[in-house]
């Protein structure tokens, strides 16, 4: 049997309201009868292969399954009708959400439908305020954020500054303790100096006194003093002492010097024609000629003559050998002419101070 020679019944669809409103629907269908040419068709099925069998056997299943979903279609665009009915009153909360107040037909439903909208009121009421408490909640975490950050930046302040204390305290404890270590060392150069100073003051007293003993003699529980010390011979100004010692005794022009120092002197100096005649004269020659010269305060420094107070010699004809290098001094004997000689030749010494005003 050929697509066109298939007959289709119409369907309707009748609706029905009972006493509560409820739409119902019947569906009717016809039967579907095969027209006369599709009723002389089958006197020759036997004469159809099994394939053409196939295909029309698979084209009434499309067409009942075609069927059935038109139907449920149908079905479920009543029922979305029906329901979208009985919706009214749609409203927007401040939550953003969508609420649906569903107005029902029915008496027995009106203290369900109260007590729904007043528990919708008290849920939007919850929801106001629960909405501004997180808003609080946010305004507060935010103030306590805030504070957090600026207490975290005192605190780290804070910590600076006692490192800087902390920093400052070890530097002051280091000064203090320098300042005791230095404290302690000038107590002990104070304590060391008023010893020295109290050696000194001692060296002093000794010294006067020797002076005094030098100077002042005591002789028969009575000093009589005069200008020059015991055994100095007085000329002038000035004492002189003349050293003629064995020649295992007698000394370079350094050791002599010092030996004057000792006796708060010093070699000789020179200063005009009649304290040259008289420094030759005490420069006893003796006979048996183991005193070969005295020294004096006479030296070569820089290629020049000079004395021991820095001055340059005056009168080049005092004597007639021209300085040389240095380490030559110069020698006095008697009834001779001064004599250049090395600085650390052993000869005799004649000592120099002035003389005191009795």
């Amino acid at each position: 049997m050929s697509d066109s020679e298939v007959q289709y019944a119409s369907v309707v669809f009748k609706k029905k309201r009972s006493a509560r409103a409820k739409e119902e629907e019947e569906v009717v269908y016809d039967d579907v009868k095969p027209s006369q040419a599709a009723r002389e068709t089958t006197v020759t099925k036997g004469l159809l292969s099994d394939k053409e069998a196939k295909r029309r056997c698979l084209y009434q299943k499309l067409i009942y399954c075609f069927g059935i979903l038109c139907v449920i279609l149908v079905m479920a665009f009543i029922g979305v009708s029906v329901y979208c009915k009985y919706v009214k009153n749609i409203f927007k909360t401040e939550t953003g959400r969508y609420c649906f107040a569903v107005v029902s037909l029915d008496k027995r439903d009106k203290p369900e439908l109260k007590q729904l909208k007043d528990n919708q009121t008290f849920l939007l009421d919850e929801i106001y305020n629960m909405t501004n408490l997180n808003n609080k909640l946010k305004s507060d975490f935010k103030t306590l954020a805030q504070n957090f950050t600026s207490c975290k930046k005192k605190s780290s302040q804070f910590n600076i500054q006692v490192q800087n204390l902390t920093q400052q305290q070890n530097n002051l404890t280091a000064e203090i303790s320098q300042v005791k270590q230095n404290n302690h060392d000038l107590q002990t150069k104070m304590k060391t100096l008023r010893e020295e100073i109290k050696t000194c003051e001692e060296q002093k007293l000794s010294q006067v006194l020797q002076i005094i003993d030098e100077y002042c003699p005591k002789k028969y529980n009575a000093r009589r003093c005069s200008s020059c010390p015991n055994g100095w011979i007085h000329f002038q100004s000035s004492c002189y002492v003349v050293h003629n010692p064995e020649p295992s005794n007698q000394k370079t022009w350094e050791e002599a010097r010092e030996d004057c120092r000792r006796k708060s002197s010093d070699l000789t100096i020179v200063g005009n024609e009649i304290e040259k005649k008289f420094v030759d004269g005490t420069s006893w020659k003796d006979g048996d000629g183991l005193i070969k010269g005295f020294w004096i305060g006479l030296r070569v420094e820089g290629g020049k003559w000079k004395w021991m107070d820095g001055s340059d010699l005056t009168n080049q004809a005092w004597i007639n050998q021209q300085p040389a290098t240095d380490g030559q001094c110069v020698t006095s004997l008697q009834n001779q002419e001064w004599t250049s000689v090395s600085c650390t030749k052993r000869n005799g010494w004649i000592c120099e101070k002035k003389a005191l005003s009795v």
